[in-house]
């Protein structure tokens, strides 16, 4: 049996930081990583980085702010989206730069963890067949909800005879499948479906595109640059001026209140965040031309950018990817699968396709990929598939709160009358949102500080959300931050509630309101993304940055002058030292 002060799970983007990060404000800690796969980089491991496979991000953008992906040392250049293989070369330039390649141990899958009654954690780890018990002080489980794939089962699959694999298995069954000449269906509206499609089209093959007709229909895909003016839309989505379109629970933390509460307070407010976005939306649609050729029309977005969250994309293809949907190299079917034969695929329209291969770009599982116990835990640690925590009544009037302050959320957008989930272990199944303060830490547990989790929170700015739970994590753990509620709880309220149901009988009331405000808030803000499961955003990253900053101490305004602040978008520059900062301030 081994004992270490700190083990994490998940050799991702937030993994490596959380590692680094903990490290330097403990040098003398005892850490480890533990990785099911064979190389770092979590969904940019080098098992799942199939041909021709990029970042949404172009460089300068998808880096942490100690260690730029520089173009001498990585081969990129400005403009250009990042290969999937330079960004694991850059993961593991990371790891030997700060020095912890040798904490790491791959192939190392951490298959269940029990909290024990002291408060530690026993982690059982198998790794070639054999499984070592390894106990630890404190716990970081950094594998996100993009690593165990979610595969529905098809009525006749048994009798299917071709390969049927999940699009995060694209890797394993390139080199039977990418055949010149053949004909492969891909299965699925998301941007991964986009890829796999556009993978196969240009290995010479002819694609059926099957998005569901009973699900969210396509994602919107805009161009790198967008609007009139032709920006760069990973820095709009960073520069504060334009975050405050978009209402937001925790918005206030940029400090900007009067100008948030103007915008989505008021009748005039809400007119001109309505005309952005629908500025945003005609622009991209006219850009792509969907209403230009009747094969474009079936990809046109069911519903408004607003309500989706990171289901917004973008196209980084080193070709015109539509071209491939105007000439018939994809064919896209708007219908249900109803059932499969013999290399045939049935759909709900009574079209019946011949195929060699079945991609399927169904999400991921909710569930994180190893157990918690002891058994009945999982209600403690605020996980969307079991009972939920939080009280019904105090779940009810966040509801009510939250549409009293966004009054432009009542106003849902339509939904599709033939929705239904795949099945019930579908994401859109889940009974309740995960309910973790700030997005990291179970109520239940929080005057504990052993436990936290990474990578539940879904945006686009992945890197600077990592770096900043990853130094509020390791505040947190020794003890030099403990969260505060913003939020107060409405005392006819929290009178009304039982501890148990709460949090317990020692719970902060108003931080299990807060949760409740925070995690409710994603069904009703991104319902076309996956608020309902988990904090799904792209405008309130940089605010949930402040957010955690304010907690740390520090200012979330990292430019000099008001002009700057507002008008200048954020990049990881901007917070470069940040952890030397707290440092300083542990010393006042």
């Amino acid at each position: 049996m081994e004992s270490v002060d700190l083990v994490v799970v998940g050799a991702g983007w937030s993994g490596l930081v959380a590692v680094k990060t903990y490290r330097e404000v403990n040098p003398s800690s005892n850490v480890l990583l533990l990785e099911a796969a064979n190389s770092v980089g979590g969904v940019w491991a080098k098992d799942r980085l199939y041909k021709g496979l990029k970042s949404n991000n172009m460089l300068g953008t998808y880096e942490f702010s100690d260690f730029p992906m520089d173009e001498e040392t990585f081969g990129i250049h400005t403009s250009e989206h990042i290969p999937g293989e330079v960004i694991q070369q850059y993961m593991e330039a990371y790891t030997a730069h700060f020095g912890f390649t040798d904490r790491i141990r791959l192939e190392h899958r951490v298959e269940s963890a029990r909290h024990n009654l002291d408060g530690t954690w026993q982690l059982a780890v198998s790794q070639g067949g054999k499984t070592t018990i390894i106990d630890t002080a404190k716990l970081i489980v950094a594998t996100g909800i993009t690593s165990q794939a979610y595969l529905p089962t098809f009525p006749g699959q048994t009798s299917f005879g071709a390969p049927l694999f999940h699009c995060r298995d694209l890797l394993q069954n390139e080199a039977k499948i990418f055949q010149p000449g053949q004909r492969a269906t891909v299965f699925g509206g998301t941007k991964s479906a986009w890829d796999a499609a556009y993978a196969c089209a240009t290995a010479g093959m002819k694609v059926d595109w099957v998005i569901r007709e009973s699900g969210h229909g396509p994602v919107w895909m805009a161009p790198p640059y967008v609007t009139p003016l032709k920006k760069w839309l990973e820095k709009l989505v960073t520069t504060r001026f334009l975050t405050w379109f978009s209402p937001c629970i925790w918005g206030d933390a940029d400090g900007y209140t009067r100008v948030r509460s103007f915008l989505h307070s008021t009748w005039l407010g809400r007119k001109i965040v309505d005309s952005f976005w629908s500025i945003l939306a005609n622009d991209v649609a006219q850009l792509n031309g969907y209403d230009n050729h009747p094969e474009m029309k079936k990809l046109k977005p069911w519903v408004s950018p607003f309500w989706m969250a990171t289901s917004i994309s973008i196209l980084n293809y080193p070709t015109d990817f539509f071209e491939l949907i105007k000439n018939g190299t994809i064919k896209v079917h708007i219908a249900d699968l109803d059932r499969l034969s013999d290399h045939s695929i049935h759909l709900s329209n009574g079209e019946t396709l011949l195929t060699t291969a079945l991609i399927c770009s169904t999400g991921w599982r909710s569930t994180p990929n190893l157990q918690f116990l002891p058994e009945g835990i999982d209600r403690e640690l605020g996980f969307p598939w079991s009972a939920d925590p939080l009280d019904d009544a105090l779940v009810q009037a966040a509801d009510e709160e939250i549409l009293r302050r966004f009054p432009r959320l009542r106003d849902q957008p339509r939904p599709n009358p033939q929705f239904r989930p795949l099945d019930d272990q579908a994401e859109a199944a889940v009974p309740h949102p995960f309910r973790l303060t700030r997005f990291m830490v179970p109520l239940a547990l929080l005057k504990e500080r052993s436990l936290a989790f990474m990578g539940v929170t879904m945006n686009f700015n992945t890197t600077l959300v990592a770096q900043t739970q990853a130094l509020w994590i390791a505040a947190y753990f020794g003890g030099q931050l403990t969260p505060a509620a913003l939020e107060r709880c409405p005392p006819a309220l929290c009178a009304t509630i039982s501890d148990g149901k709460a949090g317990g009988e020692d719970s902060d009331l108003d931080l299990a309101w807060e949760i409740a405000l925070h995690s409710e808030f994603g069904k009703y803000r991104y319902p076309a993304g996956f608020g309902r499961r988990n904090p799904d955003f792209v405008f309130d990253a940089i605010p949930y940055i402040d957010f955690l900053l304010r907690d740390l101490g520090l200012s979330p305004e990292r430019k000099q002058g008001l002009w700057a602040q507002c008008f200048y978008p954020y990049g990881p520059e901007d917070y470069c030292g940040l952890l030397d900062e707290w440092k300083q301030t542990q010393m006042n």
